[in-house]
């Protein structure tokens, strides 16, 4: 199961963020500049606050210095690909979100490397045997998360009526594959995650309610839209945690680094949910 792993993550993970890339165009990144107030709040959001609360549940919960390090290599995760679907189905602004998931996919080349290497460093030492190269960290992203996400734009701005005829179906494999590697992660490493999952568990299900409630009061402090507050709260709490797995296993080679990936993604669906009923709700009132 593991070498099987290691070889089919990768690819899954790449045509993953290639669905996401179809979905974009650069009118998009235009949002940045036309509602400048909406995306800085969401980006820092998902760039700022995210890593800081992982981090602080960290110690919150005195996690075991592995399980903290997974958990933080989670919030430093880029907003997952299904960020946009719930937050359209929640009533929220889905164009913000798509950009969000967008920017955050690109300036994650950047910013994952130093928060993980950091996150290393801080809960298992220096003289941990995992390798901490900012180098092979910047690769794994790159090639993973930034490449695909370009190339999907480059087959959408080249062929857009080749993307609109399999858009739908490149989506259900995207979405299948991702329930593909939570199994697969969840069967090889089901002994740590069973081991871990008292501890694991409250702090993954603590991440997800408190960003995303951050998220949208962040929003509403700052005066923004309901349906803004709504796709920020989206992003904050759907993490791409197909890429956290992907840098425990691949990049890190420490699969029990991706248990807290592994627990968020199946959490994460509950608030998902939640966010979906509340949120339509609240638009109505």
């Amino acid at each position: 199961m593991p070498d099987i792993i290691n070889t089919l993550l990768p690819i899954a993970l790449a045509f993953i963020m290639f669905a996401v890339g179809i979905t974009l165009v650069p009118a998009d990144f235009k949002r940045l500049f036309e509602q400048p107030r909406a995306v800085i709040v969401g980006l820092v959001g998902q760039l700022v606050m995210l890593p800081l609360v992982a981090w602080g549940l960290a110690f919150a919960f005195r996690l075991p210095p592995e399980m903290a390090v997974g958990l933080v290599i989670l919030g430093a995760c880029p907003g997952g690909a299904s960020s946009a679907l719930v937050t359209y189905l929640a009533r929220g602004t889905a164009a913000l979100s798509v950009t969000l998931t967008a920017t955050t996919s690109l300036v994650a080349l950047l910013s994952m490397p130093l928060i993980v290497q950091g996150a290393l460093h801080a809960f298992m030492g220096t003289d941990s045997t995992v390798d901490v190269s900012v180098a092979k960290l910047v690769r794994g992203v790159f090639f993973i998360s930034t490449v695909p996400v370009v190339l999907g734009m480059v087959l959408r701005a080249w062929r857009p009526q080749l993307v609109d005829r399999t858009q739908a179906a490149i989506g259900r494999i995207a979405t299948t594959l991702f329930v593909l590697i939570v199994i697969a992660t969840f069967l090889s490493q089901r002994q740590v995650l069973f081991d871990n999952l008292s501890t694991v568990g409250p702090a993954a299900a603590s991440l997800n309610l408190i960003v995303m409630l951050a998220g949208a009061g962040a929003a509403i402090a700052m005066r923004l839209d309901r349906r803004d507050a709504i796709a920020i709260a989206s992003e904050c709490g759907l993490q791409n945690a197909g890429l956290g797995i992907f840098i425990a296993i691949n990049v890190l080679a420490t699969p029990s680094l991706a248990v807290p990936s592994v627990v968020y993604a199946l959490l994460m669906n509950v608030g998902a949910f939640g966010l979906i009923a509340i949120a339509r709700r609240w638009v109505r009132s």
